[in-house]
């Protein structure tokens, strides 16, 4: 894990309020972030409408990504949410309700800086709760043939984002840009503004699509030769006495930060939108010519990974060069099981709350000469047996002379069997405490593993008795 990898959730430390114009439709916005419980997430809350309905950040409820990406659930509606996001991910805050009182996040200057601002004016809040990061274990492509995008999410150590974009400009020409760390966003990317083409401003004008007011809030890319008259025009549209394009082909009602703050405001606003994934993701995510709409479609094709294999991020590593912590000999003395009942090989993991133990298939198993003769599969409850016995040793481990003690089950709930499992498989045997042992009642949640897929899942609770005439 990278040294700067954030280990446990975080919220502020208070409340702060920003107010400013939605670009798109001209209201004025009074916005309040406020702390929040672990596991809260980044929820929108429309106080201005009844019953004040939340909207969570999250990609089941876009609506719209013409200009911007929108929320709307239960009946609230909130637009250009991509750089409060980024902003809220860039500087590791989990935990937090966004209250407004419009349909819109204020634009300010078109970046994230404003909002990382009011973040560090209130400070941040570190939680006694784990973060969790989902790794990605595999390649998760997304390609539009239409519109020639192409983003793919790599396996990683950390969370780092490569943005290409292409606009067939000779002004922007090609541009990419970086973010080898969220450690680096505040400084590299936050201050990147919105960009904007000629052609498109002069529609979203004479359509009355931008209702800011002040439009000083995005860069203006000059793809034509313009007449004294259309400057004129602009002129006003900006406040301005004068306006003229400078060299580079951008307008100067703004100056560049860097010269390639187009490709990283693009960066800026997958950090946004991929937030609404709801899970922070340890990956490359590598954008070329990315937009909002394939931002969110690629943001739904990761959750859905994410949802289907949600329990690998507890997948127990078995390494075989590493020594057991209980060989057979030792498993010996605490069980009491033998021949043909013992059913774990060794220990590889054992604390006061989990122990992971292995068990070797192998097609000498004495079960398979009645189980399927011709077609070895392993039976059900021998795999619960298994999972019984690692729990066992979890059970006595706090136990002073474990061997004049045995563990009884009183009650197996929620067994799932999701996989076979068949000669030549190793099991790797996962039992969690599921609260703190009390009379000697230990419930426990129980799982096997074959390779990184859940084979079997149950709920356990077993009672630790003496033997007799200890």
């Amino acid at each position: 894990m990278m040294e700067n990898q954030q280990q446990n959730q975080q919220t502020l430390k208070g409340a702060v309020t920003i107010s400013g114009v939605g670009l798109h439709t001209g209201s004025h916005v009074n916005m309040t972030l406020k702390p929040a419980m672990p596991g809260f997430g980044i929820k929108f809350q429309r106080i201005d409408l009844p019953d004040q309905p939340i909207v969570k950040a999250d990609v089941d409820y876009v609506v719209d990504t013409a200009r911007g990406t929108t929320l709307e659930h239960n009946g609230a509606r909130v637009s250009t949410v991509e750089h409060i996001l980024a902003a809220l991910v860039g500087m590791g805050v989990d935990n937090v309700l966004i209250e407004l009182n419009g349909p819109e996040i204020p634009i300010m200057d078109g970046s994230s800086m404003p909002f990382i601002e009011i973040i560090e004016e209130v400070g941040i809040q570190e939680q006694d709760a784990k973060k969790v990061y989902y790794s990605i274990d595999t390649n998760i492509n997304y390609y539009d043939d239409v519109k020639k995008v192409e983003m793919v999410a790599l396996p990683a150590v950390d969370y780092r984002i490569t943005a290409l974009i292409d606009f067939n400009s000779q002004v922007l020409g090609t541009q990419h840009a970086n973010l080898k760390s969220l450690a680096d966003f505040k400084k590299e990317i936050a201050p990147c503004r919105t960009f904007v083409f000629l052609h498109e401003l002069e529609y979203l004008l004479a359509n009355n699509l931008i209702k800011g007011g002040d439009i000083n809030n995005a860069i203006v890319v000059v793809d034509k030769q313009m007449t004294e008259a259309e400057l004129s025009r602009l002129a006003t549209a900006f406040g301005r006495d004068t306006i003229s394009v400078q060299r580079e082909g951008i307008l100067n009602n703004a100056q560049l930060h860097f010269p390639n703050e187009p490709a990283r405001h693009k960066l800026l606003d997958i950090v946004g939108d991929l937030a609404l994934i709801g899970f922070p993701i340890k990956a490359h995510i590598i954008a070329n010519r990315p937009g909002h709409a394939s931002n969110v479609e690629f943001a739904r094709k990761i959750k859905a990974y994410i949802k289907k294999n949600k329990h690998n991020k507890d997948v127990p590593i078995y390494d075989p060069n590493q020594p057991a912590i209980f060989d057979i000999r030792r498993i010996e003395k605490t069980l009491p099981h033998r021949y043909p009942m013992l059913l774990v090989d060794k220990i590889i993991e054992l604390s006061d709350t989990r122990v992971v133990g292995i068990k070797n298939v192998t097609f000498n198993e004495h079960f398979f000469q009645g189980h399927f003769p011709g077609n070895p599969v392993m039976p059900g409850v021998l795999q619960c047996e298994a999972l019984a016995q690692v729990g066992g040793i979890l059970a006595l481990n706090p136990v002073p002379d474990p061997e004049n003690y045995d563990t009884y089950f009183l009650k197996i709930d929620n067994c799932k069997f999701k996989q076979k499992v068949l000669p030549g498989d190793t099991m790797i045997l996962k039992m969690e405490l599921l609260s703190p042992i009390r009379r000697g009642l230990v419930e426990m949640r129980g799982t096997v593993f074959i390779g990184n897929k859940v084979a079997t899942e149950a709920d356990m609770v077993a009672q630790i008795v003496k033997r007799e005439g200890k």
